[in-house]
């Protein structure tokens, strides 16, 4: 399934790794490190030029998204219990 983060883009839900509140960007010296060295090889990808609300992280690239961490959340959890219904079909 499909995780859409904003703009044009959207993702496999299996491949997020974690979805951030844009506040973690500054908060934390781990995650700034982490960021700066993502943006030195150039993984971020910025969706829109409207405020970012967001941070997914997926293991190739790193996405600042428009649209809050508490959407994209409640997103991925409907996706990810879509995908669990299908499996108990059988």
């Amino acid at each position: 399934m499909f995780i859409h983060l904003g703009g044009d883009t959207v993702i496999r839900s299996k491949d997020v790794i974690a979805i951030l509140n844009s506040d973690m960007k500054d908060s934390s010296g781990i995650t700034k490190h982490f960021l700066e060295q993502h943006e030195k090889g150039r993984q971020i990808i910025n969706i829109s030029s409207d405020l970012m609300k967001s941070i997914v992280v997926t293991q190739t690239k790193i996405y600042y998204s428009p649209i809050s961490s508490v959407t994209l959340k409640r997103r991925a959890q409907a996706v990810s219990e879509l995908e669990n219904f299908g499996e108990g079909d059988g």
